[in-house]
């Protein structure tokens, strides 16, 4: 594609004469990789295509950007970048490119984990980045889990270990014993997350749309304050209060 050529030629260019673009290392750009993949799902969530795109590039610069580091370090190359996913794509899709028989979106999950542990990993929860958000990652570890049989059966039972868990937290809390508040604080996010699998919902996706709504509702307290010459910082409560439920009103 001569789109990408340029691209790569571009990027050769700037990392040789732009004195930012020489400076940058693996280490360097590990922040600007991840802020870009979020810009890239803030687009989608937005429904903004033409934000998207330019955020698609962005992810697709620090792809490249990597590759070619890592090139001049002697390490990989960038066509072994695209030869080594050709390549694991076509292994782990055998019921495409074999004779493999799949017949549904589960059945292909559980034959994946199957073929990555005949790639070398020693255990089925390898592999799961360190960097996850946290609940992302205790979700993560739970369906990996659960596609070995690791798991419960049934919602209610899930339920009552949520139940088990927030009151093993407030006896912590009561004993004073900050370590363990810790600890049983973890447990009830985990156990809350491994019942949000069982009801269908992203339990990421579902904190961020709380703390959205949150941001909304309180962004309109101040808006409505500073409308009626108050100042936030003396405004009472039961004042606030009022004006939050207002702002659900609004919703």
């Amino acid at each position: 594609m001569k789109e990408f050529d340029e691209f790569v030629t571009i990027m050769r260019r700037l990392r040789n004469e732009c004195p930012w673009d020489k400076e940058q290392t693996h280490e360097s750009l590990k922040k600007h990789f991840v802020e870009e993949a979020y810009e890239a799902l803030d687009a989608i969530d937005r429904k903004n295509f033409d934000d998207l795109k330019g955020e698609l590039g962005d992810v697709a610069l620090q792809v490249l950007f990597h590759s070619i580091i890592a090139e001049e370090e002697k390490k990989f190359t960038l066509e072994e970048v695209f030869t080594a996913i050709n390549a694991k794509l076509i292994r782990r899709h055998p019921h495409i490119y074999g004779e493999a028989v799949v017949n549904s979106g589960a059945e292909q999950s559980a034959l994946w984990e199957t073929i990555k542990m005949t790639e070398g990993r020693m255990s089925v929860l390898e592999g799961i980045p360190n960097h996850y958000p946290a609940l992302m990652k205790a979700e993560k570890v739970q369906k990996k889990a659960s596609k070995v049989g690791f798991d419960w059966t049934k919602k209610e039972d899930v339920w009552k270990k949520v139940e088990e868990e927030i009151s093993e937290l407030h006896e912590a809390v009561e004993s004073g014993n900050k370590e363990h508040t810790h600890k049983e604080f973890g447990d009830v996010l985990f156990s809350l997350v491994n019942y949000s699998r069982f009801i269908g919902v992203d339990p990421e996706e579902a904190l961020h749309t709380t703390v959205k709504s949150f941001t909304d509702r309180f962004t309109f307290i101040e808006k409505r304050l500073q409308e009626l010459g108050k100042d936030i910082h003396t405004t009472s409560l039961v004042e606030m209060d009022e004006l939050w439920n207002e702002a659900k009103g609004h919703e």
